[in-house]
């Protein structure tokens, strides 16, 4: 059953609000790293944080934090997967530059792609190929566009794709399993609740706890949870039901592009003529997406007519 028009709508919009809130990650973890805060510990706070405010906006609203015996195993395993990926991500900013790395962050739109083709048959369009690769030639113009020399690191490069790989699978999950039948803020919470054992089980055997002190650091780890968590998966979850992963994944191309803005309006950074034609590209490859289905029914509609026009 196609979703209706309205719906499409609201899956668009909540789909690019779910990549600009998660592209605010980079401004967020700057001043957290600069005071010597490590990822498990930033990511702990992150996500327990995210887990308070949830779970008391749920209670206050009287919303369901059922699942079923069913659910239960999956959600936990695909949290773990989505925990796994932010940690990926923030452990290659130790390696790399934080703004490439969330840019080369945006190949996950292909891994779903291959997900949803290799293992559930879907269907590609050409519109959706298209859109890809115009989203795909932005973010390379992005990357290779900026003022300074890139900081390229191999070990940084191979974290951020597993990192991809790990958000892919959490998409195509949240798309394909029982768990799309979990209402978006209930999969949210439990996203975050089952997340969080990743960091707390590292910080116990592994790094070690960093506390956050400070005013500006406190509005950061409260942001953090608020922003690319809290937002970000609540967003994405309602774009995911009602729109599709592979055109979220691909709607994710405002990620970078959010980064880039962040970097002009906030650190002064120069646009250069390259990144100004990947943001263009990305713009594109978005709206190529969202006008897909009424380009495909109008174009139906003309071959149509032009055939009737034809046969008299």
């Amino acid at each position: 059953m196609r979703p209706k028009v309205s719906n499409r709508a609201r899956g668009y919009v909540a789909g690019a609000v779910a990549a600009a809130s998660y592209g605010v990650n980079p401004l967020l973890a700057l001043p957290l790293f600069a005071v010597g805060v490590n990822s498990d510990s930033m990511l702990c706070y992150r996500y327990v944080l995210a887990v308070i405010m949830l779970g008391v906006f749920m209670a206050v609203m009287r919303k369901s934090f059922r699942l079923t015996r069913r659910q239960i195993p999956l959600m936990a395993l695909f949290s773990i997967l989505f925990a796994c990926s932010s940690l990926l991500l923030f452990e290659s900013y130790r390696y790399m530059d934080v703004g490439i790395a969330s840019t080369i962050l945006f190949v996950y739109p292909v891994f779903v792609a291959i997900i949803n083709t290799l293992f559930y048959r879907e269907r590609l369009s050409v519109v959706t190929v298209l859109s890809i690769i115009l989203a795909l030639g932005g973010i390379v113009l992005l990357y290779f566009g900026g003022d300074s020399e890139a900081n390229l690191s191999v070990t940084g490069t191979v974290l951020v794709i597993f990192s991809a790989v790990a958000y892919a699978l959490y998409m195509v999950a949240v798309n394909r399993t029982s768990l799309r039948s979990i209402p978006s803020m209930t999969l949210t919470f439990y996203s975050v609740f089952f997340g969080q054992a990743v960091f707390l089980v590292r910080i116990l055997f592994c790094s070690g706890f960093t506390p956050v002190e400070g005013a500006l650091p406190w509005v950061c780890a409260v942001s953090l949870a608020l922003f690319p968590t809290v937002i970000s998966l609540l967003t994405m979850a309602v774009a995911i039901h009602d729109i599709g992963s592979t055109a979220t994944a691909i709607l994710g191309a405002l990620e970078p592009v959010t980064a880039l803005i962040i970097g002009v309006c906030v650190f002064g950074e120069r646009l250069t003529g390259p990144a100004v034609a990947g943001v263009v590209m990305v713009l594109v490859a978005v709206t190529l997406l969202v006008l897909s289905k009424p380009l495909v029914r109008i174009l139906r509609q003309l071959s149509v007519r032009l055939h009737v026009i034809k046969i008299n």
